[in-house]
């Protein structure tokens, strides 16, 4: 994630849960491209340190929650990509199924509420999110994604960011065409997800900034 500028100095969080049911997590404050295994914690499902000598993640209440919603992920990413970030800074989801490979990936990119970080109210603005979703934008926050494991939840954060920038370019020409529904439930099932809505529109159309 720092080598790819989804986050500088300190930012950004990644847990990952362990055979055990544990959960591995990054410290608080520490630079993710200056790290090395002795940084990191493990901690139990309910956020207890297990093992490890710097202090958890200060959004780790975040992660517990992400986690406890999708008992089918493995991991959990939170960065702050630029494009992606500077939709929800502007408080515009990522709600309109556009590309193919969003869809068949993460789905929709919808936009949680804001919440002071750290506290549990983050947790609780993301928690009806992740049924449809395996990526969210948090309001003035950045970005969470969660994935089967680090490697599928590090590919989502790539997608998001990668979706944001398009659809920042395909505004600044003057329109975004989104894809028909029967498209879109085609793409469903061949990825197998679950059928998810539409977007607001229902139809085919376009959007201009």
């Amino acid at each position: 994630m720092y080598g790819r500028g989804l986050v500088v100095a300190g930012e950004g969080n990644i847990s990952a849960r362990l055979v055990d049911g544990n959960i591995l997590v990054t410290p608080a404050g520490l630079c993710k491209g200056r790290m090395s295994l002795a940084d990191l914690i493990v901690v139990n499902p309910a956020g207890h340190k297990l093992r490890g000598a710097r202090v958890p993640s200060t959004e780790l209440k975040m992660h517990l929650t992400a986690l406890a919603k999708r008992p089918d992920a493995g991991a959990c990413v939170h960065a702050h990509p630029p494009y992606a970030t500077a939709f929800a800074v502007a408080g515009m989801p990522l709600d309109s199924h556009v590309l193919p490979e969003v869809v068949t990936t993460v789905r929709l990119v919808p936009l949680a509420a804001y919440a002071t970080p750290s506290t549990a109210a983050v947790g609780e603005s993301i928690s009806g999110l992740l049924e449809k979703s395996d990526a969210i934008l948090l309001k003035n926050h950045g970005v969470l994604t969660v994935g089967k494991d680090l490697e599928s939840a590090f590919r989502h954060m790539e997608t998001v960011e990668r979706f944001a920038q398009i659809v920042w370019l395909a505004r600044a020409l003057g329109r975004v065409d989104t894809l028909p529904p029967d498209e879109v439930e085609r793409l469903l099932a061949l990825s197998q997800h679950p059928t998810i809505p539409t977007d607001s529109s229902g139809t085919r159309g376009s959007a201009k900034s």
